[in-house]
């Protein structure tokens, strides 16, 4: 709803989201929703040992969005549409978990 909110005005047409959320991680939408995928995981664990898969699950999941399917085809888009804007907003912000702005 942020992400939605701040597109729909006018004035940051061209400009890279860096409010809420955004201002913490470039893609807070694949960390929480990871998070999610992660509690069910930990659901998982209650059946012991065999829960253990579930925690293999997470790892495909995580590899994936880090390195195959979520953040490299949306980062390389962002680049290609936003350039050196793009650049200077990955030099400040996370790319997956939420933490305050670099320097």
């Amino acid at each position: 709803a942020q992400l939605a909110r701040w597109k729909r005005d006018p004035a940051h047409r061209g400009q890279v989201c860096d409010a809420g959320l955004w201002a913490y991680s470039r893609h807070p939408n694949y960390f929480f929703e990871w998070c999610v995928w992660l509690g069910y995981a930990v659901y998982g664990l209650a059946f012991w040992p065999y829960g253990l898969v579930a925690l293999g699950g997470q790892a495909l999941i995580l590899g994936s969005i880090l390195k195959v399917t979520g953040i490299p085809a949306t980062e390389a888009q962002a680049l290609r549409s936003k350039g050196d804007l793009y650049r200077r907003y990955q030099q400040t912000t996370s790319a997956f978990l939420p933490l305050p702005r670099r320097k």
